[in-house]
């Protein structure tokens, strides 16, 4: 594990509170009074999933849960994405949202919307709280994005680092030793 040098502020939890709330304006907006299932990628996800939801207004609103990993313990991904749970529901014909903490690399978002088209959603949109293209990989469009971030490794409000972290209210960048200090 790399030693954390310094740990940064880069959103503060009025400024994520104020941007959930928000974007839980634009998703009803979107979907109206359609029914909609709302899968929260476990487990970075779930405090901003929870915000979420409770700040959409839609009557129509399933909730579900999956779980995936592609970085274990480290800092980057391993490219392997596992799938350990799925969704207890069928999305067959419903409009999906998923909702994720941060799209990266791009690779597990690229997985879940391959499994769930194949189940026959009727629609597929991705929500994040974090929209990062520094290391994206593949082309993975995050329709409801809550900030736009070019690079740095974050924590807090779900996010982690090896398990530590994710209860911070506020997301901080974890700023690394190098092999010069």
């Amino acid at each position: 594990m790399n030693a954390i040098k310094e740990r940064k502020i880069v959103y503060t939890s009025g400024q994520i509170a104020e941007r959930v709330r928000a974007m839980a304006a634009e998703i009803d907006a979107f979907y109206g009074d359609e029914p909609l299932v709302a899968v929260c990628v476990l487990k970075g996800a779930v405090f901003f999933f929870t915000d979420l939801v409770r700040a959409m207004r839609s009557e129509n609103l399933e909730l579900d849960f999956v779980r995936l990993s592609s970085y274990g313990k480290g800092t980057s991904s391993s490219r392997h994405v596992v799938f350990s749970k799925d969704v207890d529901c069928d999305i067959t014909g419903k409009h999906v949202l998923i909702v994720e903490d941060v799209v990266d690399s791009g690779l597990s978002m690229q997985f879940l919307m391959r499994q769930f088209e194949a189940r026959g959603a009727r629609s597929l949109r991705l929500a994040a709280l974090v929209d990062k293209n520094e290391r994206r990989e593949v082309d993975v469009r995050v329709d409801f994005a809550g900030f736009k971030l070019e690079e740095g490794f974050i924590v807090g409000y779900g996010l982690d680092y090896a398990e530590k972290y994710r209860a911070l209210p506020d997301v901080e960048e974890l700023v690394f030793e190098s092999a010069e200090d």
